[in-house]
């Protein structure tokens, strides 16, 4: 095995020749870090690769396999419960996977790769289909099949406490508490905290655009919150939203102007050392998540 470089040399090297992130970048961070001091890459509905119309459903062209080996640490897994097992979803379209493709990608990833952790935000997505039990319990089935993969207390945690598990950041009711990072009381189309006593979460998800001037307004300013914000509070910062254009949902419309505007504020060098939180986006790129990635070094 070759010697591990410093965390800020290995991300100068990748920042400075355009090589696709170390999909190893978490072992250079020290066990004493907790996930909420850290910039982490994200993606938004991250299952969701196919749609029937253009605009309309699909927030990635990247794999969650190809997500993984870019850098991104956050996933938004949108499960439609259908006759006891999740299938992705996003809003009534199917995405042509299960959950169980999604949990063997992750799992094979983390084999390779024991150093990360992956924060994982689980929905409940579309219309249940005939399932003969609660969404929590086939949740508690699916955890049931490999436990030792999960970290389920209600904390943020240590990256040291959890390096190779799948970290639940929960966003569905549950009766068996605690039960993972509990984010249930989600607003709508908000800029909101969560305080619940376990953990404390700062959310800019205001996904409805009608201006994107404003979206990139609401970013930016949690983005600020998050740099001087309590190091225990994890941000979660979605870039991601969409426009009504002829009375269809349209994410592109948003994507493509938003997704420029990250690429240069991360290049910005007053942001090159900024704790920017979880920042959650459609289309993630992987030299946009390297650059994400290097706001960590010392």
């Amino acid at each position: 095995m070759p010697p591990r470089w410093p965390l800020a040399l290995v991300l100068c090297h990748a920042a400075c020749t355009g090589a696709d992130p170390d999909p190893a970048w978490m072992a250079n961070v020290d066990d004493a870090r907790g996930l909420a001091e850290l910039s982490i890459p994200g993606t938004h509905d991250s299952g969701a690769n196919f749609e029937p119309y253009p605009g309309l459903a699909k927030t990635q062209e990247l794999t969650i396999a190809e997500q993984l080996s870019a850098g991104v640490r956050y996933f938004d897994v949108r499960c439609r419960h259908v006759e006891d097992r999740f299938m992705i979803y996003h809003g009534a379209i199917d995405q042509n996977q299960s959950f169980d493709d999604v949990l063997a990608r992750m799992f094979a990833f983390l084999d390779d790769h024991p150093s990360e952790t992956l924060i994982v935000s689980i929905k409940e997505e579309a219309m249940s289909d005939h399932p003969t039990r609660s969404f929590e319990a086939t949740f508690a089935a699916y955890v049931a099949q490999a436990p030792e993969r999960w970290a389920l207390a209600p904390v943020v945690p240590r990256l040291g406490d959890v390096r190779g598990k799948l970290v639940l950041l929960r966003r569905f009711d549950a009766t068996a508490v605690p039960l993972g990072i509990d984010a249930a009381p989600w607003a709508d189309n908000a800029t909101f905290a969560i305080a619940n006593g376990d953990a404390s979460l700062r959310v800019q998800d205001e996904y409805m655009v009608t201006d994107n001037d404003a979206k990139w307004t609401a970013i930016t300013g949690l983005a600020a919150e998050a740099g001087a914000g309590d190091p225990a509070t994890l941000f979660l910062d979605y870039t991601s939203g969409f426009q009504t254009i002829s009375a269809l949902p349209n994410i592109t419309s948003v994507a493509t102007d938003i997704d420029a505007r990250l690429d240069a504020f991360l290049a910005e060098p007053a942001h090159a050392r900024a704790r920017l939180g979880v920042l959650v986006m459609d289309f993630v790129t992987a030299s946009r998540a390297q650059a994400i990635i290097a706001t960590n070094a010392p």
